[in-house]
């Protein structure tokens, strides 16, 4: 991963799960790497482990943590190379009747606003570096329907839009903008999802797995070093040419169709 080196990288949420993976991982590497977090206890542990990469407490749907981010970013490093929007919730699991108005709110500040407030910022720094790359996170659930999960198909699903339209925007300033869509990956996220369908459809979290799992070809979750390997692909001369794109994980999903119990 020679090309990784000496690269200033922006990951959001990367105190922990996927993101801290990627962090450390682009980190060893030879990369600059810049993370936020707004979980400050996570992030406490994440830079006494990680003196050596950047960390700040960022709540990226707020406006004004962001501005002071950036603020913080051009003062010390004047250009970026690379953005990854790694920040997401999973939002209610429920049926949209059982959905509150609060929570429906919460998923797309966090999933969509958050991405626009970070990227808008982040371009001018891009553009400054005369190019880079901006990868996304989606999900199956960006290109799918996902029952039980409206706030937050529907915040994926935006983010493809917003890819297409930016890689449109800003190819001429030689910036490619495009999604990974993973389906579930192993870890403490998914496991909470699974627990919260579990209890709201009255059934036991093993087979809500199983469920999943019988949704893909391969029967298996992705792990995060799957995914943190088609980052790294993005960010190197191999693929200069790729922008606008979807990049699927997912053990090749048929269906997610409501099941009942």
């Amino acid at each position: 991963m020679e090309h990784l080196k000496n690269l200033n990288i922006i990951v959001t949420a990367a105190a922990s799960g996927l993101g801290s993976k990627l962090a450390k991982s682009l980190q060893q590497s030879g990369a600059k790497v810049i993370i936020c977090d707004n979980n400050p206890d996570e992030l406490e542990i994440f830079s006494k482990n990680n003196p050596n990469i950047d960390t700040y407490e960022v709540d990226v749907s707020n406006e004004n943590q962001v501005i002071t981010f950036f603020k913080e970013i051009k003062r010390k490093n004047k250009k970026i190379d690379a953005l990854i929007n790694n920040a997401g919730i999973s939002g209610s699991s429920a049926k949209l009747e059982d959905i509150d108005f609060s929570d429906w709110k919460k998923t797309i500040d966090v999933n969509l606003n958050g991405t626009f407030l970070i990227t808008k910022l982040a371009v001018p720094l891009l553009k400054k570096n005369k190019g880079g790359s901006i990868i996304n996170m989606g999900s199956t659930s960006s290109f799918l329907g996902n029952p039980l999960r409206s706030s937050y198909a529907a915040s994926k699903w935006g983010l493809i839009g917003l890819t297409k339209t930016w890689a449109m925007e800003y190819g001429k300033d030689n910036i490619r903008v495009n999604t990974v869509c993973p389906s579930s990956i192993n870890g403490r996220r998914i496991k909470n999802v699974i627990k919260k369908e579990a209890e709201y459809r009255n059934s036991t979290p093993e087979k809500i797995k199983s469920t999943y799992l019988n949704q893909t070809s391969l029967k298996k979750f992705i792990d995060a070093e799957e995914v943190i390997g088609m980052i790294v692909y993005l960010l190197s001369p191999l693929a200069k040419k790729i922008s606008g794109q979807m990049l699927v994980i997912d053990g090749h999903t048929e269906s997610l169709a409501m099941e009942e119990f």
